[in-house]
């Protein structure tokens, strides 16, 4: 099969934008994001693929043979989980990319190979490429877009092919991808014989950008572009395809397009509404676009759904989505705690959304969810030995939930992996001659700002303390300015350069802190952030949390577990008068700091048989424990709460 060429035609255009440091530039060699980054590579990557292998993932690229059965069984609506295996070995492979671009692994490298050659061998003369098509139905090929997930799955081998490529120089899975694609600009777009459809699980269109980075072949921004400019048409290509499958379009299980937000185009969508992911998804390839072709309509959507979600649909957590029925959105301020959906993959593609707004914008309520989603409603997805899951991360347990080894629909796992493996690039950016630092945590970084190469290092116990210490080397004097964020949870900041204290009142513009000078070899910025506990209210709209207060400390959102507290935490009354303190616990799961107080408990005594009374329980004073979110449900099962009542 022959290669299509990696063309590098003209510069980027459009919006100029912070760009991301390399995520293999920034060594975490201390502090919190050591040992989660090392328990990620060391342990999560290599039982990924072993679960990918035990769970019959990896067979569907049998090609050469007859397909057996079914892994995943049909479901009533026609759909298989099988449809989009190829999604989860290509998130893998994106993530287990990202390791090896620092820390080469003959063995991954290996098995990323082999599933690459397979891929190769059973794409389509065409370029076609999706495993369960090729195998089972290739005649009903691009005939559901709506539900089966063709081109999400493509994007997902995309994302990972870009990433073996800029990991490794191999070219043999990006020229399979590119094929792919040209089959895709073939079949698709508004000119005459194409058809006018749009996958309804938004991925392909970021994937196609990344892509576009690496070409610079203007027919993969137009493909992207085409995709996000047709979404949400009328009348709406879907209808038109499932007539043509014999079946009327108001069968549809959702009812509504708003679930692949194809209800209206999206620069008109004024509510974050409908599958969480996918949203998540479609705005950061919005972001993207908005950049690459200079479009500030789009930038304004962006814009307003993100103080939409912000404002309205956002879990204390990061968490988004309370729903399970469409693993999305319901109404405004709609935020059960105990049924909380909030689906790992939504928190992360927070993320990406997060960070690709800041780069336009540098403006710490970007940044700040990004860090949320870090600390909080992403990493809680993943258990600290590194091989345990959550899917849905509720706010509140009665002791039901715990981690699972793997999962019926296993996208949250590499899709956490992928985050934590690429983190350097959400801590630092450049443009011209400017360095952001968006993100605290021990590590060392090698940067280019313009034509100058720094060498940064941090040294923190940040998130457990809010004093960090910047070390840059250069090797001349340089002129450039230096862009610290100073989060919003935080309500008092000092910043010393070389021992003389900065005037923030004068140089702070949305949340960061701009020092502009002639920076030398040994300069040193400290940077001191104060870290109280902080009681947390909700919205008065936000009903299940009438009453009820959360506690954080910097960016980490606390919970309180049976296991700590020897009862279930739903029984307390948090004083509004108590004091609570901080101590650092090293044996608490590679050590975390910890929030310690008094509370008051309802008691049993005198209930005996009685389900009510008219006497309120009485209350007794008992002392507990509050850990971070993200570390819950890695000891003895029992029951959790973040919101606790308030007297």
């Amino acid at each position: 099969m022959s290669s299509s060429p990696r063309v590098q035609p003209a510069p980027l255009t459009g919006l100029k934008r912070y760009l991301p440091a390399d995520h293999s530039s920034v060594v975490f060699d201390g502090g919190f994001w050591q040992g989660w980054s090392e328990t990620v590579r060391n342990v999560t990557i290599p039982t990924q693929h072993k679960r990918l292998e035990e769970e019959g993932f990896l067979e569907v690229l049998d090609f050469d043979r007859p397909a057996g059965p079914l892994v995943r069984p049909i479901q009533p609506s026609g759909l298989s989980m099988q449809h989009f295996f190829d999604s989860d070995f290509g998130k893998w492979i994106e993530a287990a990319s990202y390791t090896l671009k620092a820390h080469p692994n003959a063995e991954i490298e290996a098995k990323i190979d082999d599933i690459v050659a397979k891929l190769e061998q059973g794409q389509m003369a065409d370029g076609y490429l999706n495993s369960w098509f090729i195998r089972r139905e290739p005649e009903k090929r691009w005939t559901n877009l709506r539900d089966l997930h063709e081109m999400y799955s493509m994007g997902h081998l995309l994302e990972g092919a870009v990433a073996y490529y800029e990991a490794t120089g191999k070219g043999r899975f990006l020229d399979v991808m590119i094929r792919a694609v040209d089959h895709i600009i073939d079949t698709f777009g508004r000119e005459p014989g194409k058809l006018r459809g749009y996958d309804a699980h938004e991925e392909i269109e970021l994937a196609l950008v990344k892509l576009y980075r690496v070409t610079r072949d203007p027919r993969h921004l137009k493909l992207a572009t085409y995709f996000v400019d047709e979404r949400g048409q009328m009348p709406s290509y879907y209808d038109e395809e499932a007539r043509n499958r014999g079946e009327d379009p108001q069968d549809y299980v959702y009812k509504t397009y708003a679930y692949s937000q194809a209800h209206m185009p999206v620069r008109e969508q004024q509510q974050v509404v409908g599958h969480a992911v996918r949203a998540m998804y479609l705005f950061s390839a919005m972001v993207d676009l908005a950049v690459e072709n200079g479009d500030p309509v789009l930038k304004e959507a962006c814009e307003r759904l993100y103080d939409n979600l912000v404002g309205r649909q956002l879990y204390v957590t990061g968490g988004l989505g309370p729903s399970a029925s469409n693993e999305g959105f319901t109404r405004e301020f709609d935020l059960p705690n105990e049924t909380a959906y909030a689906e790992t993959c939504a928190a992360v593609a927070l993320g990406f959304w997060s960070h690709r707004m800041a780069q336009i914008d540098l403006n710490s309520k970007f940044t700040d969810r990004l860090e949320t989603v870090l600390f909080n409603g992403a990493l809680s997805g993943i258990s600290r030995d590194g091989e345990h899951y959550f899917y849905e991360n509720v706010l509140e347990s009665h002791g039901q939930h715990r981690r699972w080894k793997w999962h019926y629909c296993p996208c949250c796992p590499t899709n956490i992996a992928r985050f934590i493996t690429s983190l350097g690039q959400y801590f630092y950016s450049t443009k011209d001659s400017e360095l952001a630092v968006h993100l605290y945590g021990a590590n060392s970084a090698e940067l280019m700002i313009g034509d100058t190469f720094v060498r940064l290092k941090q040294e923190t116990q940040y998130p457990w303390d809010g004093d960090i210490r910047l070390q840059l080397a250069l090797e001349q004097p340089s002129r450039f300015t230096l862009h610290l964020r100073i989060p919003g949870w935080c309500r008092s900041a000092e910043i010393f350069v070389n021992g003389m204290a900065v005037d923030l009142g004068a140089c702070v513009t949305n949340g960061y802190a701009a020092i502009t000078r002639e920076w030398l070899n040994g300069d040193e910025v400290r940077i001191s952030l104060s870290m109280p506990v902080d009681r947390i209210y909700a919205h008065p709209a936000v009903s299940e949390d009438g009453g009820r207060v959360a506690l954080r400390r910097g960016p980490v959102v606390y919970c309180v577990e049976e296991t700590d507290l020897g009862g279930e935490p739903q029984r307390l009354r948090l004083p509004a008068t108590s004091e609570i303190s901080a101590r650092y616990d090293a044996g608490l799961l590679g050590g975390a700091a910890v929030l310690e107080g008094t509370a008051l408990e309802a008691e049993d005594a005198g209930w005996e048989n009685a389900l009510y009374r008219t006497a309120p329980p009485a209350l007794k004073k008992r002392p507990f424990k509050a850990i971070p979110y993200h570390l819950w449900a890695n000891r003895e099962a029992g029951a959790m709460a973040i919101w606790l009542q308030e007297s």
